[in-house]
């Protein structure tokens, strides 16, 4: 027994990575006959939370006893790494991405300075050029940094735009996004300092995306009365419907206007990957910059964040510095420092849990996993698209399918007794906890959605599903 309890020995560790490992190892080949959602009540719920409000001991306790208690908080919870998980946009975690973190919080090495640790700093460039350049289909030169998740991506691009089209003059800057685009947008242009009088909401065609003749005009109309149009962002895979805005053309736009051009991406990027994907998402050649989220479609962990853009010279314009406290710190080559990409200046080492994936199972997997996700999206779509009382908008671009209960007739009334009973078809949805949907409203329409994403969820939960779906409406309807 070591004397130093924060160091404990081989044996000890070995005995505490097994218990670990072990629990690991159980929850992830049971997530399939796991509940959906939390299967506390709502008391017992609460009665767990105050629990671990709790302070922590003076003296140290058992780890199994512990783990135990972990696993309290982690049943009481959306199942987001199951098959079930059909709500918002599922983030389901490789196996393989958690044993490369567990090496990595281990090994610990520090990731804002590629001179520190600068083969780990070449790993991970090689993960954001594979994204920039391979994905993306941006030019040689191109790159970005990992990041925490979309909304730091976005942050980070609004600023480089900002920094590249307004320089210090930030009063009269205007943005341009879409009623669908992500809340994180709007966001990120307050948190950079642009008034939110000057965030545009651009109007939508008839099939929920960007309209370029409106935003052109907007754009114009800006310019005339005094004011700076700097930034549009389109979305490739808005995270209510996963409708992709018409990306092409939006890019011919934004270089006639010589407006900074970034998509949101977080969701639909990586569907690149496939043929399908790569049909349906051109325009990304065009992008200043590109947000993604292989926390999302690349199955990684949540915490996994990425931005990519054309010109790496601009992103570091707008967020380098320095201080004499780093004035030993020398250049690791090629390898740029994503401290200076960023906000963050000290971060761990992120591209090992995306690295580690990408080698071990080769990008074709990633591939086949993500054609089969667009394939069992067709096939909801198809489904739900026989049911009579059931009305489906529109065929999905991505893996997203969004339906709700038609309307009697074409009144006012009937498409608010129609939305309620979408309501009560969610609550009765989810109420088998086999699977859990989520709701958006859709120009002003109370909306089920079915998002496909996870690796876990294959035909055998989606045909059980769309069991629920069909058996719930039909029941609703005949009450």
């Amino acid at each position: 027994m070591t004397p130093f309890p924060l160091e404990p020995d081989r044996a000890a560790m070995t005995e505490m990575g097994r218990l670990v490992l072990d629990r690991v190892v159980d929850r992830t080949e049971n997530l399939a006959a796991r509940p959906a959602t939390s299967p506390l009540s709502p008391q017992a719920e609460t009665d767990l939370v105050e629990s671990f409000l709790a302070p922590p001991p003076a003296r140290g306790g058992d780890l199994k006893t512990l783990l135990a208690r972990v696993d309290e908080a982690a049943d009481c919870a959306l199942e987001t790494a199951g098959p079930g998980h059909l709500a918002y946009i599922p983030g389901s975690g490789l196996y393989s991405a958690a044993l490369a973190e567990f090496y990595n919080r281990a090994a610990n090495r520090y990731g804002g300075l590629a001179s520190v640790a600068p083969a780990f700093a070449a790993l991970e460039e090689s993960v954001i050029r594979w994204m920039a350049r391979e994905v993306c289909g941006l030019p040689d030169g191109s790159g970005g940094l990992l990041t925490s998740g979309g909304s730091m991506a976005t942050f980070s691009a609004t600023v480089a735009a900002r920094h590249n089209r307004l320089g210090e003059d930030l009063a009269d800057g205007t943005v341009y996004t879409t009623a669908f685009a992500h809340h994180s947008v709007a966001k990120a242009a307050r948190l950079a300092g642009i008034r939110a009088a000057h965030i545009r909401t651009v109007p939508h065609t008839p099939n929920l995306r960007m309209d370029p003749d409106a935003a052109a005009a907007m754009i114009r109309a800006d310019r005339e009365a005094g004011l700076r149009p700097f930034l549009l962002v389109a979305t490739a895979g808005t995270t209510d419907t996963g409708t992709i805005d018409p990306l092409a053309q939006l890019a011919d736009l934004t270089r006639r206007e010589d407006v900074w051009f970034h998509i949101d991406a977080a969701y639909g990027g990586f569907f690149r990957l496939t043929a399908r994907g790569t049909q349906r998402l051109a325009g990304f050649e065009e992008a200043d910059s590109i947000t993604l989220d292989p926390h999302k479609t690349l199955f990684l962990p949540f915490g996994t964040g990425a931005l990519v853009v054309r010109d790496i010279a601009a992103l570091q314009a707008a967020h380098d510095g320095t201080g004499s406290y780093l004035q030993d710190m020398g250049a690791a080559g090629s390898i740029p420092d994503s401290g200076h990409l960023g906000p963050e200046l000290t971060h761990e080492i992120r591209g090992l849990r995306a690295w580690l994936p990408l080698h071990l199972h080769g990008v074709e997997a990633f591939r086949e996993a993500l054609d089969e996700k667009l394939d069992l999206a067709e096939h909801v779509h198809n489904v739900l698209s026989d049911v009579a009382e059931l009305e489906v908008p529109q065929r999905p671009d991505l893996s997203t399918v969004i339906f709700r209960f038609r309307p009697a007739d074409s009144s006012r009334a009937a498409a608010e007794r129609a939305d309620e009973a979408s309501r009560r078809l969610l609550e009765q949805i989810n109420s088998h906890r086999r699977i859990v949907l989520s709701s958006t409203a859709v120009d002003g329409r109370y909306t089920l959605r079915v998002c496909v994403v996870s690796h876990r969820t294959h035909h055998d939960r989606i045909t059980e599903a769309l069991e629920i779906i069909t058996s719930e409406a039909d029941g609703l309807t005949a009450a």
